[in-house]
């Protein structure tokens, strides 16, 4: 039995129909013939998650969003998300879900698993989910913070600008770059003074070695003396003038008497006047005094 051309046609179409529309699942991430478990997670806010949307467990993929369910009627309710998990995965009660966006814009969901010590989740239980918004979230949740800054942040650059603006500022640059040549002149005259040290410091050592080797002898010639006999000289010595010191302030000896007499030294000074007035007078009249006679003496 001949098949009709038109028959033919029709078969070939609804096998490609089906073909893409696995091969579209199959593109998607979904398993043609599902053996997965079906989990629904209740998420408040579904930005960006659709159907075909990964889903990981410690980074790996576990599972695929089957189905997004939005509540028209209570739009406050929560939106009900179909996932499908593969099976070797035993979801504890107590664990939760949660949507992830990268700097790209791609969404996936993470399993958070946790046990709270009641037993393993069953197909068709509820999940709980919420929404990770990532360091995107955190700096959505700074823009509030950074718009009250950025006023201040303006008006301190315009300070800034008005400070920048100031002639000082400028002459106060010309300065310091006027100190940083000085500086560098310095150290380059400290260079030069170091170069020339570094030149005489054999010298100098030869000259310290020299001055030391003298004190050395100095100090032999210290340790050579008799100290013991040197200080009892001194001491006789200072005994001696410590006597005579005693001599001069008694009244014994010439010297004493002449220093604490006062009558002597008065006689002394009158006998220095008679002197010294008949000195004055053999001057004056010296033939009172002396007589020469060719011829001799002459009876007076």
């Amino acid at each position: 039995m001949k098949v009709p051309k038109e028959i033919r046609i029709a078969l070939v179409a609804i096998v490609a129909i089906v073909l893409l529309y696995f091969g579209m699942n199959f593109l998607k991430g979904m398993s043609l013939f599902s053996t997965n478990n079906r989990y629904i997670i209740a998420f408040q806010d579904v930005t960006g998650l659709a159907a075909s949307s990964p889903i990981y467990s410690n980074g790996y993929r576990v599972g695929v969003v089957k189905k997004v369910n939005y509540d028209y009627k209570n739009p406050e309710a929560d939106v009900q998300v179909e996932v499908d998990i593969d099976p070797q995965l035993q979801l504890p009660k107590g664990s939760s879900a949660e949507i992830v966006s990268d700097m790209l814009g791609n969404v996936q969901v993470n399993l958070l698993v946790k046990s709270d010590g009641t037993g393993m989740l069953k197909p068709g239980d509820v999940i709980p989910g919420n929404t990770n918004s990532g360091a995107l979230g955190q700096l959505k949740d700074m823009i509030p913070a950074i718009e009250k800054i950025l006023p201040k942040l303006d008006s301190i650059m315009g300070s800034l600008n008005g400070l920048l603006a100031d002639p000082a500022i400028a002459q106060s640059l010309h300065h310091v770059e006027a100190v940083s040549g000085n500086l560098i002149t310095t150290s380059n005259e400290l260079n030069a003074l170091m170069a020339r040290l570094n030149k005489q410091m054999p010298g100098i050592v030869s000259k310290m070695d020299g001055v030391l080797d003298n004190a050395t002898q100095l100090t032999g010639k210290l340790n050579g003396l008799d100290v013991e006999t040197t200080m009892a000289r001194v001491n006789s010595t200072l005994e001696n003038v410590k006597q005579l010191t005693a001599q001069l302030n008694s009244n014994q000896g010439s010297l004493g008497l002449l220093m604490r007499d006062p009558q002597l030294y008065n006689n002394l000074n009158t006998t220095m006047r008679d002197v010294d007035s008949l000195l004055v007078n053999l001057k004056a009249h010296p033939k009172r005094y002396v007589h020469f006679s060719v011829f001799g003496k002459k009876d007076k």
